[in-house]
């Protein structure tokens, strides 16, 4: 992947919009065309092929390729982003108990700014599985950073909702 690549494929999405939901297959269409030029082997193709056909609501379509991506090596920034998209992919086609899997240790990685990202799909799955107060745990946990006021009581509240005793 080249810098060219790169710009003319964030040029697609930024068009993603300009394409209503009839029209939803000529957007994976550009996307396509785009990855038709990456080397075979590339993790980046699966990738960009399984967030077009999540984002135009096909998650069934976009898991596979996601985890081909992910097999493929695809790490780092792009590799985190996968695995988010992923976990909220399975929890939509009604296997939030693997999101809670592959996002559980993306709680313990490196941090950066898709931490909030993973909090938030982490919670949405394990709401899918009735575990409501560990998902507002980690919600309110991933909030209060934010706050101008009330952090610290913020991230008691967030701790006590798992943890009453501690």
């Amino acid at each position: 992947m080249n810098k060219d690549w790169e710009d003319r494929t964030a040029a697609a999405w930024a068009t993603f919009d300009d394409y209503p939901e009839e029209r939803a297959a000529d957007f994976r269409a550009l996307i396509d065309a785009l990855v038709a030029e990456l080397p075979d082997g590339s993790p980046f193709g699966p990738f960009e092929r399984a967030c077009a056909w999540d984002s135009t609501g096909h998650s069934d379509q976009a898991v596979p390729l996601y985890r081909e991506a992910l097999a493929r090596g695809l790490d780092g920034y792009k590799g985190r982003r996968a695995k988010i998209q992923l976990s909220s992919s399975l929890r939509n086609i009604g296997q939030a108990e693997e999101g809670v899997k592959l996002l559980t240790p993306e709680l313990d990685g490196p941090s950066d700014e898709l931490d909030d990202a993973v909090r938030a799909c982490l919670a949405l799955c394990l709401s899918s599985l009735g575990r409501d107060r560990e998902g507002l745990s980690l919600v309110l946990g991933a909030l209060a950073p934010h706050l101008p006021r009330y952090q610290r009581s913020m991230a008691n509240y967030a701790r006590a909702l798992v943890d009453p005793t501690g």
